[in-house]
């Protein structure tokens, strides 16, 4: 009786703990690869895979560079004629997530997806598996999500906090720009009415030196 109820709290925790499985395997072309997991219902698989293709120049598999590679992902259920319940298209270094709706036998397909001469190239596909019983993988990639949103608020706060200061910046050296045209307005101003008080005293002062020349020669 003990060890029969042993065995099923074993079961029950086994049941429970999240399962991890990693693979890699060698593909050329179009060439796709499947892998066959059983999974009860509400069973959360998450899948993480990157995508390596052979450089001839370094003799070693190496990161491909922008979208010209990517992954076909297919989900089939075997227990149901392989009725096809998740197809999608991935970057080469990606994850996944699908939920099991029915208990039974899951096929999960990839097929490498590229064109032009870099379609006939080798590649190496990392895959690795967990499986879960909970909200665990769920959770996570929730929270990652959240501190992902968290970090752009926070980058276009730091943005906005910039550009509020070169406003502000902007904004002194218009007010020192335009406090310096006002000094330098008002200094042309007073140099004027000065250059203008002076014009009329010379010509006061010419119009006496006239007239008294005038009276000396007795023209007037």
């Amino acid at each position: 009786m003990k060890l029969g109820l042993l065995v099923r709290l074993i079961a029950f925790f086994v049941y429970l703990v999240p399962f991890n499985s990693a693979f890699y395997v060698y593909l050329t072309g179009g060439e796709k690869k499947c892998y066959n997991k059983e999974l009860s219902k509400d069973t959360i698989l998450n899948g993480k895979y990157s995508l390596d293709v052979f450089d001839n120049d370094k003799n070693e598999y190496v990161q491909p560079q922008g979208n010209e590679v990517g992954i076909i992902i297919d989900v089939e259920e075997v227990f149901d004629d392989y009725h096809r319940v998740v197809h999608q298209k991935g970057t080469s270094n990606s994850e996944f997530t699908f939920v099991a709706l029915d208990s039974g036998e899951h096929r999960i397909c990839f097929q490498v997806q590229s064109s032009g001469w870099i379609a006939k190239v080798k590649t190496k596909f990392d895959i690795q598996f967990e499986v879960a019983h909970d909200v665990e993988i769920l959770d996570s990639k929730q929270k990652t999500k959240q501190k992902t949103i968290q970090n752009k608020v926070n980058i276009l706060s730091s943005k906005v906090k910039e550009i509020k200061r070169e406003q502000d910046l902007v904004r002194e050296r218009e007010s020192q720009f335009r406090d310096l045209s006002e000094s330098v307005n008002g200094n042309v101003m007073w140099w004027g009415i000065i250059q203008l008080i002076a014009l009329g005293l010379t010509c006061l002062w010419q119009l006496r030196s006239l007239k008294g020349f005038f009276v000396k020669q007795k023209i007037l």
